[in-house]
């Protein structure tokens, strides 16, 4: 689950990233305003590559999701973008964990037939 959630969330970086470019462009933003917004996005975005695995590392995903979606209001194809990545987030997670299951029970398997060695 972690190499795919860590995977959606490198592309979400540079996604905020582009989004900030275009946001620069409205007139009711400060440059500043931008980038702390999307400083603050991105910066989350990599360190929940690390924390994936931790309690509440999902949760938090899903709140940047939302923020995601809800940036459209500022970058309207953001709302595309948000969904876009929302439905990439479920499936790493759900498959991710799936992925993980069948793993686990493949090293039993392999555990169970291997004779211990001692």
């Amino acid at each position: 689950m972690r190499m795919l959630c860590a995977s959606t969330l490198i592309g979400e970086f540079f996604v905020i990233g582009f989004a900030g470019l275009v946001a620069m462009k409205s007139d009711g933003l400060s440059t500043a305003a931008v980038w702390t917004v999307c400083g603050v996005g991105m910066l989350l975005s990599l360190v929940l590559c690390g924390l994936i695995t931790r309690p509440g590392g999902i949760q938090l995903g899903w709140a940047l999701q939302a923020a995601l979606v809800l940036s459209g209001f500022v970058v309207p194809m953001m709302f595309v973008l948000g969904l876009a990545f929302g439905g990439l987030w479920w499936a790493s997670v759900h498959y991710g964990r799936k992925i993980d299951e069948a793993k686990a029970r493949w090293a039993a398997q392999e555990a169970a037939r291997t004779p211990a060695a001692g």
